[in-house]
C-alpha cells in the first residue's frame, strides 16, 4: 500500500467517472438506481450547497442521516471542499447529539426529516452551530433544505487542494468503556483501507453489491457501504431501517448483494428465524463478514451449518479505520480474529511494547498507515493509545504459531479469578453454546470475601423460563468445557444486554449494577 490520496471525495468519485465508469451503478436505495455520474453530480451539488452557507476547509460539517444516498453525498461533498464530515449515530438522544455537536464545533448539520425534532433545538444552545438543513424534509423557520440548496447549487465542483495528511473526516468511538472521543482522520486513511481489506481479503470487484446492516454513521459500516464499493467501482446497497431479521432476509432475497457484513448480535439474530418455512434467498452472497465484537465459534458454525457460508470475522476499530486483522476465506479459523492483513503489523505485547510469548495473553498494538492521527481535544488519551507508530487499541489477545489472533476482552474487562486472568469472551462463547442462551455478557462480580469472581447476564430464546435448575444446568454446561475456576458463581437472567448503537456489550453498565 503506497498510493496516498490527496482527497478522498476525488479519489472515490471522480476516479471512475474519469477512467470512463461513469454510467455504472454507484448506489441501489429505495428502489431507484444512481450511476457514478448521478453521485458525482450529487457530491458536487451537496459542496456548492455547503459553500454557499459559507464553509470553508477544515469546518466540521454534522451529519445525522440515515442510510441513504444523502449520506454519501453530504459526506463527500463535505470532503471535496476541504471541509471534515463529523457522522453521528442515528440512534442517539438530545443530550448526545448536544454533547458530539459542542465537542466537534460543527458549523453545520445536515439530518434527516425523521431525526430532525432530536436536533432542531439546539442550534440556540451552540453559538458554532449555524445552520441545520433537513434532508428529505422541508425547510421550516430556520432549518434549511438540502433538496433545495442543491437544486440551486452547481454540478461542477473543484477539488479543494488538499494534501494527503489533511483533515478528512472525524468519527466519535462507540462509547464502550465511556464518553465518545472524536477520532481525527486523514484523506488517505480510508482509500488504504481498500487497497489493504477489500482487495486482499475480499477481492473486491465492480461486479459486487454490498450490503451493509452496520449503518454509514459507524465505521464499519461507512467502509463497507461507503469506502470499499466506490473504490472498487462496485454498487452500495443502502437500507435505512433497523435489522429486524426477517426484514434483512427479505433486502437480501429482493436485492441480491454478493458481500454481506454484520454483526455478531445480528448474525445470532438471524440465526434464531425459523428454518421451517423459509422462503428465503441467500445464494447471492459469496461472503460474509463480521467485526464490531468476538464472533462466538457455535454462531459461526450455527451460520455455516445452516446457509453454507463462512463467516469472515475480523478486527479493528474506529481509530484504526477498519479491519486490521480477518479471517480469510478458506483458511478461517472459527472463534478466532484471523491473521495480520497485508499493510498492517500487529504484536501482542505487554504495556511497554514488548511482545510476550506465543499463546500468551497481551495487548493488542497495531501498526499501519489507516490510523487515526489523534482524539481531538483529548491530548491524553492521545498519548495513552498513540505510541510513537503504533497504535495501543485496548484489547486483550493472543496469537498462537500460525499467527492467529484470539481475542480475550478488553483490557478493562479482563477478570483476575484466582489469581489467574480470564477472559469474559471465553465464559459468553461457552455459554452461547447452550440452546437455550441466546446473548450473554461475563463481568466480574465480588463475593462475601470480596475476590472476584465471574458473573454472567444471561438473555434466554423466546420461549424459554428462567428457573433456578436453569441456573445449575448453565452453570454445569460451562464446568464441562472450561476450568473448574472460570464457571460463572452467578447467573443473572436480564431481557437485553446494555449495548453501543454498534451492537457492543457494555460491560462497564454490567460491572456498575
Amino acid at each position: 500500500m503506497t498510493e496516498r490520496i490527496a482527497n478522498l471525495a476525488q479519489a472515490l468519485v471522480d476516479r471512475q467517472v474519469e477512467r470512463g465508469h461513469g454510467q455504472r451503478s454507484a448506489i441501489r436505495a429505495g428502489g431507484r438506481t444512481y450511476s457514478y455520474l448521478d453521485l458525482q453530480a450529487w457530491v458536487n451539488r451537496c459542496g456548492n450547497a455547503l459553500l454557499s452557507l459559507g464553509i470553508e476547509r477544515q469546518d466540521r460539517v454534522a451529519l445525522i442521516l440515515l442510510d441513504t444516498p444523502e449520506f454519501i453525498a453530504g459526506f463527500l461533498g463535505a470532503v471535496k471542499i476541504g471541509a471534515v464530515p463529523v457522522p453521528m449515530s442515528t440512534l442517539l438522544r438530545t443530550p448526545d447529539y448536544r454533547y458530539m455537536l459542542a465537542d466537534s464545533g460543527a458549523r453545520v448539520a445536515i439530518v434527516s426529516e425523521p431525526l430532525l425534532a432530536q436536533v432542531a433545538g439546539l442550534r440556540a444552545e451552540l453559538p458554532s452551530l449555524e445552520a441545520i438543513v433537513v434532508a428529505s424534509g422541508p425547510a421550516s423557520g430556520e432549518v434549511r433544505s438540502l433538496e433545495a440548496l442543491c437544486a440551486a447549487a452547481s454540478a461542477s465542483l473543484a477539488t479543494a487542494p488538499t494534501g494527503p495528511d489533511d483533515w478528512c473526516f472525524w468519527q466519535y468511538s462507540s462509547g464502550t468503556t465511556g464518553a465518545p472521543k472524536a477520532a481525527v482522520h486523514l484523506q488517505h486513511d480510508l482509500f488504504l483501507t481498500g487497497e489493504a481489506y477489500a482487495r486482499n481479503v475480499l477481492a473486491m470487484t465492480s461486479e459486487d453489491r454490498s450490503f451493509s446492516i452496520a449503518k454509514l454513521s459507524f465505521s464499519f459500516g461507512l467502509t463497507n457501504s461507503l469506502t470499499h464499493p466506490l473504490w472498487a467501482g462496485a454498487t452500495t446497497l443502502l437500507w435505512p431501517e433497523r435489522p429486524e431479521p426477517r426484514r434483512v432476509f427479505e433486502f437480501i432475497t429482493r436485492e441480491r448483494p454478493t458481500l454481506f457484513y454484520g454483526v455478531p448480535t445480528a448474525y445470532a439474530a438471524m440465526l434464531a428465524v425459523p428454518a421451517q418455512d423459509f422462503p428465503y434467498d441467500l445464494s447471492s452472497i459469496r461472503h460474509c463478514v463480521s467485526a464490531g465484537e468476538a464472533l462466538p465459534r457455535a454462531v459461526w458454525e450455527r451460520w455455516r451449518e445452516r446457509f453454507g457460508l463462512e463467516i469472515l470475522d475480523g478486527i479493528g476499530s474506529t481509530e484504526i479505520g477498519y479491519i486490521c486483522i480477518s479471517n480469510f476465506p478458506g483458511r478461517v479459523r472459527p472463534g478466532t480474529s484471523g491473521q495480520v492483513i497485508p499493510g498492517y503489523e500487529a504484536k501482542v505485547a505487554d504495556a511497554d511494547g514488548t511482545p510476550v510469548p506465543t499463546g500468551e495473553t497481551g495487548d493488542l498494538w497495531v501498526r499501519g498507515d489507516s490510523t487515526f492521527a489523534c482524539y481531538w481535544d483529548q491530548p491524553e488519551k492521545t498519548k495513552h493509545a498513540i505510541r510513537g507508530e503504533w497504535t495501543v487499541t485496548g484489547d486483550r489477545y493472543a496469537v498462537d504459531a500460525d499467527g492467529y489472533f484470539t481475542y480475550a476482552g478488553r483490557g478493562d474487562d479482563m477478570l483476575k479469578v484466582g489469581g489467574s486472568w480470564v477472559s469474559p469472551i471465553e465464559i459468553e462463547s461457552a455459554l452461547i453454546e447452550h440452546p437455550s442462551v441466546l446473548e450473554c455478557g461475563v463481568v466480574g462480580q465480588e463475593d462475601a470475601d470480596g475476590l472476584t469472581k465471574p458473573a454472567a447476564y444471561v438473555v434466554l430464546q423466546a420461549g424459554v423460563r428462567p428457573t433456578e435448575r436453569l441456573v445449575e444446568e448453565l452453570q454445569a454446561f460451562v464446568r464441562e468445557r472450561l476450568l473448574h475456576y472460570k464457571y460463572p458463581r452467578w447467573i443473572h437472567f436480564v431481557d437485553e444486554l446494555p449495548k453501543t448503537v454498534t451492537g457492543k456489550i457494555q460491560r462497564f453498565k454490567l460491572r456498575s449494577r
